[in-house]
């Protein structure tokens, strides 16, 4: 089941941004992803990759590649991107506007050693890989 995450109330005033988000659950990248949506306080979907194998597809059939994050935003998808430049979509197409809030994470940055250790974990724990030192 995908997660919906609410960071605001909208009010009439403000536009409709749909948002659907393909991340994996440890992951430098697609933490990146979600700070840019907390510092415009964005509503969005969060598709799981690692924790449901099926988003992973489904963003893969969609995206026409197995890179992410994948975010498709009003329809348009945009593939393996960066919080900057899920960012740099969103001001151009004037869907949020500047701010001084600062991202609370990087948002261009890889998987630290710890994020692909955690994630792997997780990837074992569901018997989606093994180990070759099990």
């Amino acid at each position: 089941m995908p997660q919906r995450t609410s960071l605001t109330k909208k009010t009439m005033d403000t536009p409709k941004i749909d948002i659907t988000c393909y991340l994996k659950t440890f992951c430098g990248w697609s933490e990146g992803v979600r700070a840019i949506m907390r510092k415009h306080e964005l509503d969005f979907e969060e598709k799981d990759i690692i924790k449901n194998p099926a988003f992973r597809w489904e963003m893969e059939q969609k995206s026409g590649q197995p890179l992410s994050p994948c975010v498709i935003v009003n329809g348009e998808m945009l593939a393996d991107v960066s919080g900057d430049e899920v960012e740099a979509y969103l001001l151009e197409k004037g869907l949020v506007g500047t701010t001084d809030a600062e991202a609370d994470a990087p948002t261009d940055s890889a998987c630290t050693d710890e994020q692909h250790a955690a994630m792997a974990r997780e990837m074992a724990q569901q018997g989606t890989i093994r180990f070759i030192n099990e």
